[in-house]
């Protein structure tokens, strides 16, 4: 006799509140004590349990008279909502009773907890392979598994104990993902997450370690050496304990600067080598050797078909005899993937992904990735300056170190792209002069071009190879269905499979989303999702341009129609989102909806494939998606509904932003005032200053974006505001050309809104970054109309910001009486309206410019006094300042111990807070000093290091600090190592 069929159409969830459905139906689980037994079942999955040990495991020691009874009735219950078609008395398939107990089989892929061992197993054996990116894939996976404490809000004996059992695995899981995603270079990303963690876990060493390793690899070794006093300090205070050996002998390496922490994916040490090439040494360039870039994005799983392109591809690479040009010793290749007859969604990026990591060892230098957005339906694609500057902030280039000009920048990049073995993979892209600046000149680099035009230009000028890709064949379409709902299923109804793939296009995009409608729906035929595919229909008119373009709208709007109604109102506002992607607060600020609701609806629909989630709590739509989503908002949603989501969405940026901002600026003088957002937006909030800024690196390409939304939507306050609200940012990670493009913005949107104030600030901040691009006479314009404006404002402390500016103005021009002037008019301003911080650093810009002009007693009184009220404050950078003013003050009256002691203060401050140009400034005016008391070899070493610095940063004042260094040693100064 057979057993019982396999159940099926059931899901449970243990990782969170316990939860269960049969298909798209949540069941109703009954009341507490039925559903404590359904967990402690669940977690005894097929392995019969007694019932005394059921007992004791559901009530432990408060077992309850006729317990049995109890136990019987809960489980009869059930077997009613779990099993309700089954007849009366005939035998459950599900939770039956046996001569050992009861026993419940759910099968292997219906019970998360199962699943979530499953994906760690399979972590475990790709790592074993060394195939991190699988690896990072399989426990990113099983940790989106948990949407909280396992069987949250219930309790008994059983659950409680594996609930801390599971807690604890989750945690070690967590760590060894973000150990993962650390080794496969996404140190920015997780800097803020893995504080979080810290605060939430103090006492787990694991955690304050792998802070340290993120803050060091992006170059940020002063935050990471102080992560370890904090962590050193928290067990000291709560358990009396130093800090782990491992933690310690991390610290020391940290302190050490041991560039072998800075290693990629591949774990090699400082000086070992690629196989088959010798050690490279650092380039003048300041890049540590270390930094392998690994941006590609996770591939999609079961990648089938495109054997011929793939082929293709691979007769591309050097010394595969391709042809001229890519071959050994030739100019690099240049591989441009393009759609045949401009068909979107025919899988050019999946492709060029795809076959990117099969081929990533061949570049064992790094691979970087950028989507250029050429056909974004905002039409806002993407500069090749702000993927330049991308592109080198994954090569490990400190902010500070990149050229301020965007010629200086891509200079540096081909630079750094010089001998090395690197693929560069420029996706989506517009055209060819959108592409050209990007290539590397390197000939053992590679590059791979994705468009839906032909780019023909890059054939003539660069020699790119053209690989057409069309749509797939019958086979490959087939395939693909066969990997998402099972080749059973094709081999059934070959009709329906037949018509689906026709309906599909036989595009991949199309499919995929069919496919997973298919994969929830088993006991749905496929006869009758052919047919209601034939049926779909819509009275939008999306896609021009033929039967696939057609096609491909009527599986959209099939998808669309199957959404939940919430689900469906979130996807319509997604498409008023620029992109190019969005977080779940975002999105939940955007619907008007708690951040749980919000995440149930992207859940449902990225398993309907709209909607694709490429890390964490990060979601972005495909393009054709995005203006699909945005034409349905255009024809369902009314135009009121719509400039309410539009502005929740701005305000949940803006206010983000705002709070961020003061993180990363604490001491900002300059405060605007916002109005409060739309209900229920609060927008981010953040612990720190690293996960401030950790969230403007993340939303940078989105905050810009969204300032260009708020100008098209005509939210002109959001522009200006959101534009001075980026301003430390720009500053702290040198955007100097974004900054002024964006304050640019923000002045076009005052003067259209009208507010008086909206321009003084405006004018302000573009002439501040007009000042980082020296553009002198336009900061002098802009700073006299602020000035004019905040004077018939009757605005004191704007006055006051204005003056502080010219004075620095002024002394770039060398004009010190005038700068004089502005200074004190500053301090008379901020000491009328009682700013602390603002008249510290304006006595310092007197101190100076007395300083310059000979006055040094009455210099050495108001820097003093200024130093004084900054400590008082802690307002670390700005005593940076006053000491370097200190500094020249002393070194003027030949206080040389002073001075120096000033100057070596200053130095250590500058590099905790990583200001580059400031240390190299002070390592300048340090050599003089050196000088001065007859140390000529510390004080070569002093303008040495500065002059590198200079150099680095592509300042005007390194060739005049290597002139004064090679006359120097032309008298006879030997050049030691800098201090």
């Amino acid at each position: 006799m057979t057993g019982p069929e396999p159940f099926t159409g059931l899901r449970f969830q243990l990782l969170g509140p316990l939860r269960a459905w049969r298909g798209t139906t949540e069941l109703d689980l009954g009341q507490m004590q039925q559903r404590v037994v359904l967990a402690v079942l669940l977690l005894h999955a097929d392995t019969p349990i007694g019932r005394d040990q059921l007992v004791d495991a559901v009530w432990g020691w408060a077992v309850p008279a006729r317990a049995a009874n109890l136990l019987q009735r809960h489980v009869s219950g059930l077997r009613r909502v779990l099993e309700p078609e089954r007849p009366p008395r005939a035998p459950s398939g599900l939770l039956a009773w046996t001569e050992a107990g009861y026993l419940l089989t759910p099968g292997p892929a219906q019970l998360d907890v199962r699943a979530f061992d499953g994906l760690i197993e399979r972590a475990h054996l790709a790592r074993a392979r060394g195939d991190r990116a699988g690896t990072a894939e399989a426990l990113h996976a099983a940790l989106g598994l948990w949407h909280g404490r396992l069987c949250e809000g219930m309790t008994g004996p059983l659950v409680d104990a594996e609930r801390d059992r599971l807690a604890e695995r989750r945690l070690s899981v967590l760590e060894e993902r973000i150990e993962v995603d650390l080794s496969l270079g996404d140190d920015f990303d997780l800097v803020g997450e893995i504080h979080r963690l810290t605060v939430e876990h103090p006492l787990r060493e694991g955690f304050h370690g792998l802070l340290m390793l993120a803050l060091h690899r992006a170059g940020r070794q002063a935050e990471a050496l102080a992560a370890f006093h904090r962590a050193r300090r928290l067990l000291r205070d709560e358990l009396g304990i130093e800090p782990g050996q491992r933690l310690r002998r991390l610290h020391a390496r940290i302190l050490a600067d041991d560039p072998a922490l800075g290693t990629g994916p591949d774990d090699r040490g400082p000086t070992e080598a690629p196989q088959g090439r010798a050690p490279r040494t650092p380039t003048d360039t300041g890049l540590p050797t270390t930094v392998v870039p690994a941006q590609l994005p996770h591939p999609v799983a079961g990648f089938v078909g495109r054997e011929e392109a793939i082929d293709r591809l691979d007769s591309f690479l050097p010394g595969a005899n391709a042809g001229p040009g890519v071959g050994p010793g030739g100019d690099g290749g240049t591989v441009v993937i393009t759609a045949i007859g401009g068909t979107a969604g025919v899988g050019k990026t999946t492709l060029a992904v795809h076959w990117a990591h099969r081929v990533r060892e061949r570049f064992p230098d790094g691979q970087l990735y950028v989507n250029l957005r050429g056909f974004d339906p905002s039409g806002s694609a993407m500069h090749p300056a702000e993927a330049i500057r991308g592109f080198l902030d994954a090569l490990g280039v400190p902010a500070r170190r990149i050229p301020v000009e965007t010629d200086g920048q891509a200079a540096l990049y081909r630079s750094l792209l010089a001998n090395r073995r690197m693929l560069v993979v420029l996706d989506n892209a517009q055209d060819a002069d959108q592409v050209r600046p990007l290539l590397p000149g390197s000939p053992e680099c590679f590059s791979v071009v994705t468009s839906r035009n032909l780019l023909t230009g890059l054939m003539i000028t660069h020699g790119a190879q053209p690989l057409g890709l069309g749509l797939m064949s019958h086979a490959e379409a087939k395939a693909v269905l066969g990997r998402r709902i099972g080749t059973d299923r094709l081999a059934a109804d070959p009709d329906a499979v037949r018509d689906i793939i026709a309906s599909c296009a036989r595009l991949p995009l199309a499919l995929a989303i069919v496919g997973a409608h298919a994969a929830t729906r088993r006991q749905q035929p496929l006869e009758a999702v052919a047919k209601e595919l034939h049926a779909a229909g819509s009275a939008l008119d999306l896609l021009d341009g033929g039967d696939s373009a057609t096609n491909v709208r009527k599986v959209f709007s099939w998808s669309y129609e199957r959404l939940s109604e919430p689900a469906a109102r979130l996807f319509r506002l997604l498409g008023l989102h620029p992109g190019p992607d969005i977080g779940a607060a975002a999105a939940s600020s955007l619907a008007g909806l708690s951040l749980a609701e919000a995440r149930t609806l992207l859940d449902e629909l990225t398993a309907s494939h709209l909607l694709a989630s490429p890390s964490g709590d990060r979601y972005e739509l495909h393009d054709l998606l995005r203006a699909y989503a945005g034409e349905l908002a255009l024809t369902r949603d009314l135009p009121a509904d719509r400039l309410t989501a539009t502005q929740r969405m701005l305000d949940h940026y803006l206010h983000s932003a705002y709070r961020a901002s003061l993180y990363v600026s604490p001491y900002r003088d300059d405060p605007i005032t916002l109005v409060p957002p739309l209900p229920p937006v609060t927008g981010e909030n953040f612990a720190d200053h690293d996960e401030a800024l950790s969230w403007f690196l993340r939303e940078h390409a989105v905050l810009l974006a969204m300032q260009q939304e708020a100008g098209r939507s005509r939210f002109h306050t959001h522009v200006w505001q959101l534009a001075w609200a980026l301003q430390p940012y720009f500053d702290r990670a040198g955007h100097w050309h974004d900054s002024a493009a964006a304050h640019e913005r923000a002045l076009e949107a005052a003067h259209r809104e009208g507010s008086a104030h909206g321009k003084a600030v405006s004018h302000g901040c573009v002439a501040y970054a007009y000042m980082r691009l020296s553009r002198y006479e336009d900061v002098a314009t802009h700073m006299r109309q602020a000035l004019d404006l905040y004077e018939a404002l009757g605005d004191v402390l704007g006055q006051a910001h204005v003056h502080r500016t010219l004075s620095w103005l002024k002394d770039e021009e060398g004009q010190y009486e005038e700068g004089l002037d502005h200074a004190r008019r500053a301090l008379e301003s901020f000491e009328a309206v009682g700013h602390r911080t603002g008249r510290a650093r304006a006595l310092n810009a007197v101190g100076w410019f007395c300083s310059r002009l000979g006055r040094h007693r009455e210099a050495l009184d108001h820097c003093v006094a200024a130093l004084d009220l900054l400590e008082e404050v802690g307002d670390r950078f700005d005593q940076a300042d006053t000491l370097d003013s200190l500094g020249h003050i002393h070194l003027d009256l030949k206080q040389y111990e002073q001075a120096a002691e000033r100057y070596e203060r200053a130095l250590t401050i500058y590099r905790e807070i990583g200001d580059l140009y400031n240390e190299a400034d002070t390592l300048s005016s340090l050599g003089d000093v050196l000088l001065a008391t007859g140390d000529r070899g510390a004080a070569g070493a002093a303008w040495g290091r500065a002059a590198v610095l200079l150099e680095e940063l592509g300042h005007r004042q390194a060739a005049q600090v290597r002139a004064r260094l090679a006359a120097e040693v032309e008298a006879g100064v030997p050049q030691n190592k800098a201090p």
